[in-house]
């Protein structure tokens, strides 16, 4: 059994096949070390996070940033991994080393055991993938070739500088340019120390790389993690196995464990992070499942940015019911909602005698306490699921959200 204090060493990537990842051991932790105390950017005070280490450190690519970030987060992957394994049955191995984690309070290293997944004895971590992507364009490279040069060539031009070239065309026109190559090649090398200079004197060129990054980051797609996903299978799948759960009491429990399946295709990477059966006010309450809201457009983003209405986090009731939901099972929802929870939540069940009724109720609760209830049923489901199998790029579930929406609003 390895030595699972010295070995525990996660690493965040993408294989193919088997991941065959090494993190960072002692040998290159030291290296690293040595690297950015003795860089221009430690001296010049330009790096600040953690993630530029990739554009100024020497030996530092974006797989050691990555590397450093798991061991930093390595306390919440490790109870994101807990969340998950119990939201899915998955067995855990108790009192396991959890190696190294940082406490921001003490700004320590520290051991400990906990609830761990393990497979083949090798400590396993989960990581959200709504929070993973290439991050193809926070590189040196990008910002060198982009943002740096682009700098120092317009500034050439603006001022005449030594490295304008003209050229007479045959219409009599002067064609005025300066070579990136030249620039490159003289006085803007591709390195790292004079990447660190640079930002030094032109913050304000680094900040603008920051924010056209940030703009243009984003979760990975299904098909990115798995290229044999077939989403078209996948939502043929749920949509038989919703038809084919029946409903009742007996089977709440399926029912329950198959809608968390459902909302996480359906919706991601809007919502993420799902937990279930949370307990609120010290036990007295539980919310059958909650999610991250973590939209960045459509409806769930503009739930708190357009509408104003607080949705940090999206509560989901699961009522495995084929006649009504009344008043009660809302209210049981409404009293889930708080300031720092949201007052969002999504109620699911199979089926209603009266729609218009229900919706009057949710309409209700939206005029008289600002609390939102969309409920959900399992045609609405099978009607995202169709479409979603019949074209896999499309968003059937922004559709059906807003037209929910509006209609429990607008009225």
């Amino acid at each position: 059994m390895p030595n699972l204090e010295r070995d525990f060493v996660p690493d965040v990537g993408i294989s193919i096949g088997a991941p065959n990842g090494r993190g960072i051991g002692t040998t290159q932790a030291n290296e690293i070390f040595d690297s950015i105390q003795g860089s221009k950017a430690i001296e010049t005070g330009v790096l600040e996070h953690i993630e530029d280490c990739s554009i100024f450190i020497r030996g530092v690519g974006r797989d050691k940033v990555s590397d450093m970030t798991t061991n930093v987060i390595r306390k919440n992957l490790i109870e994101y991994t807990q969340d998950q394994c119990d939201l899915h049955n998955i067995p855990m191995r108790e009192m396991t080393p959890t190696g190294a984690c940082w406490n921001p309070a003490t700004r320590q290293w520290e051991w400990s055991h906990d609830r761990m997944l393990v497979i083949d004895d090798r400590p396993i971590l989960l990581v959200p993938k709504s929070i993973v992507s290439y991050g193809k364009n926070y590189t040196m490279d990008r910002y060198h070739r982009h943002f740096v040069l682009d700098y120092i060539r317009k500034d050439q031009l603006a001022n005449n500088g030594p490295f304008v070239q003209r050229k007479k065309q045959k219409d009599g026109r002067e064609r005025v340019w300066v070579s990136k190559e030249d620039l490159r090649k003289n006085v803007a090398p591709a390195e790292k120390d004079f990447i660190a200079g640079f930002t030094q004197q032109h913050g304000n060129v680094f900040a603008s790389f920051k924010e056209w990054a940030a703009k243009n980051a984003r979760s990975l797609e299904n098909h990115e993690i798995n290229s044999t996903l077939d989403i078209a299978q996948i939502s043929n799948f749920l949509l038989d196995k919703l038809q084919k759960t029946p409903t009742g009491n007996d089977h709440a429990s399926d029912y329950h464990k198959l809608i968390v399946g459902i909302l996480e295709f359906i919706f991601y990477p809007n919502l993420s992070c799902p937990k279930k059966e949370r307990e609120i006010n010290d036990g007295r309450k539980r919310i059958d499942i909650v999610f991250d809201n973590s939209a960045r457009d459509g409806e769930f983003y503009k739930m708190h940015q357009v509408r104003k209405i607080s949705s940090q986090y999206v509560m989901v009731e699961c009522k495995n019911y084929g006649n009504e939901i009344a008043n009660p099972e809302l209210d049981q929802l409404s009293g889930r909602f708080s300031v720092n929870r949201g007052n969002f939540g999504l109620m699911l069940c199979r089926s209603v005698k009266n729609y218009d009724l229900l919706i009057k109720r949710c309409r209700d609760f939206y005029k008289d306490k600002r609390e939102l209830i969309v409920p959900i049923l399992d045609r609405d489901l099978a009607i995202i699921l169709r479409r979603k199998s019949e074209s896999p790029s499309e968003r059937p579930e922004e559709d059906l959200l807003r037209d929910l929406i509006r209609e429990i609003i607008m009225a």
